[in-house]
């Protein structure tokens, strides 16, 4: 358990926060949820914290911490050292680490580039966000068909990192539909005990979906 209290800066609807989140809520980890919307970012309070002005961002007494990846590694590495949820041996370790990479990559500049434009207006090539989206769920439907977790038999910090914007790519305007192994793969992360869900936002209209 932490001697010191953590602060976690989010917002309710940002999947970087939300990966942080629910590995504090695996980990039972107390912590206190401050919440950092734009304005709130734009401070120069917050700019000390991060300078970047990005969330989330991790208090742990005297440390600060910005970048989702880097605080699961940290927490992992923390306060849960030797758990599955980060592999020590090197493949194990390195299977993780690609998956945070990818989440880093083509699911933050797929889904969720395409759920900032549909619903944050967010100014970004649309069509160049979704072939981006379907090149890596393809991907992600070949890897998923005959496992059930992303980088071992269990739960790592790969499927965190992957969940939220995948779980929540329909607010994009991207289908599940055509990923069956997918959609079993985000049912396994949310009957987990410690799941928490992000807030629904509305669904894109058909139109809009057709135009994008």
């Amino acid at each position: 358990m932490s001697s010191s209290e953590i602060i976690l800066h989010g917002t309710a609807l940002s999947g970087h926060a939300h990966r942080v989140e629910l590995l504090l809520r695996a980990l039972d980890l107390p912590y206190r949820y401050e919440d950092a919307p734009a304005a709130v970012r734009q401070s120069s309070a917050f700019r000390k914290l991060n300078p970047l002005g990005q969330i989330p961002v991790l208090q742990d007494g005297a440390l600060t911490l910005a970048d989702s990846n880097a605080i699961m590694v940290y927490l992992v590495k923390r306060y849960a050292p030797g758990s599955a949820w980060l592999p020590d041996d090197a493949v194990g370790a390195a299977l993780v680490q690609r998956w945070l990479s990818i989440a880093a990559g083509e699911v933050m500049h797929g889904p969720s580039v395409a759920r900032l434009i549909h619903q944050f207006g967010f100014k970004d090539d649309k069509a160049r966000a979704r072939a981006i989206a379907a090149r890596v769920f393809t991907f992600m439907e070949e890897h998923l068909a005959e496992r059930d977790f992303l980088a071992a038999a269990h739960p790592t910090l790969a499927d965190l990192a992957c969940y939220s914007y995948t779980a929540h790519a329909p607010e994009g305007a991207i289908s599940l539909e055509p990923y069956p192994a997918i959609r079993r793969w985000l049912a396994r992360i949310e009957a987990l005990p410690y799941f928490k869900p992000i807030p629904p936002s509305p669904l894109p209209a058909p139109a809009e979906d057709d135009a994008a």
